[in-house]
């Protein structure tokens, strides 16, 4: 997180209280970044309020530049402005979802957790962050190299976060039910799998000087698992990783970041793995 040098912030014009905005600024202030701010839509010019934000944020000593842009829908819009600017994290308001709109359409910020090739903060409240508990969730019974990768990077952007505002790090990983049918052993008995989880989820400790308290391994699935850890130690930020999907897959099989969006109460940061981002720079170039 420390490496971030321009944040994209996603204005919405709609909206009274700019909580991308204000939590860009509290970032942007610690890690000596710059902001560009981004309205997506061509009805309106908002070009005099996107110069106020700037006028405002550069007399608080902040670097800001502004646009007002539309390639067709948000999530492109997003990722050409990034691309263009040079910006490598977004952070966005989230507005919880319709329902019945969710269930006939893909909502817009799940497709830019999908398909953005950076980092993307979605900001819930008007919560400070300050002394805040930050949760890292990863899967530690997954043992690929490339989710290895992205278990660390998960972890080092919440201990950056946790640096950051003098906060506490809290880390939770959800295993499944025990299966008597399992081709391996460990997972036919909970207290194994139990016990396998922990252990791998000790380099993680040992790392960042986590006690029992601040470690939530629990049988479930994920997307149950972490809201309620999240609302239990009253988490400000959660952060996870996803992948792109696309197809009819895609439409039907939700990463769980997405699932949990309208549940978490904090801000949720989303991360992907190195190759999917490489995927994604790759279909942009084209």
């Amino acid at each position: 997180m420390q490496a971030i040098k321009r944040i994209l912030v996603v204005i919405d014009p709609t909206q009274t209280d700019q909580l991308a905005l204000n939590r860009a600024k509290l970032i942007a202030g610690v890690i000596d970044a710059e902001l560009h701010l981004l309205v997506c839509e061509d009805r309106d010019d908002h070009v005099r309020t996107l110069d106020k934000h700037c006028a405002d944020l550069k007399a608080a000593g902040l670097q800001a530049t502004f646009s007002q842009a539309w390639h067709g829908n948000l999530t492109d819009t997003v990722i050409h402005v990034l691309s263009s600017q040079g910006c490598e994290l977004v952070v966005k308001q989230h507005l919880p979802d319709n329902p019945l709109k969710k269930a006939l359409l893909t909502p817009d910020d799940w497709k830019l957790l999908r398909y953005c090739p950076a980092p993307v903060l979605l900001v819930k409240t008007t919560a400070s962050w300050m002394k805040g508990n930050v949760l890292a969730a990863v899967d530690v019974g997954n043992h690929d190299d490339q989710h290895h990768v992205l278990h660390d990077t998960i972890v080092s952007h919440a201990a950056d976060i946790v640096e950051m505002i003098n906060g506490e790090l809290h880390l939770v990983s959800a295993h499944p039910a025990p299966m008597l049918s399992a081709a391996d052993p460990i997972y036919q008995l909970r207290e194994n799998i139990a016990t396998r989880y922990r252990d791998q989820a000790q380099r993680y400790a040992e790392a960042n000087g986590l006690d029992l308290e601040h470690m939530h391994i629990a049988e479930g699935p994920a997307d149950t698992l972490i809201p309620k850890v999240a609302r239990q130690i009253g988490a400000s930020v959660t952060v996870i990783g996803t992948v792109a999907r696309k197809g009819i897959a895609g439409a039907l099989i939700g990463n769980t970041a997405e699932v949990i969006l309208d549940q978490l109460d904090s801000d949720i940061l989303v991360l992907k793995p190195e190759d999917t981002l490489a995927h994604l720079e790759r279909i942009l170039e084209k």
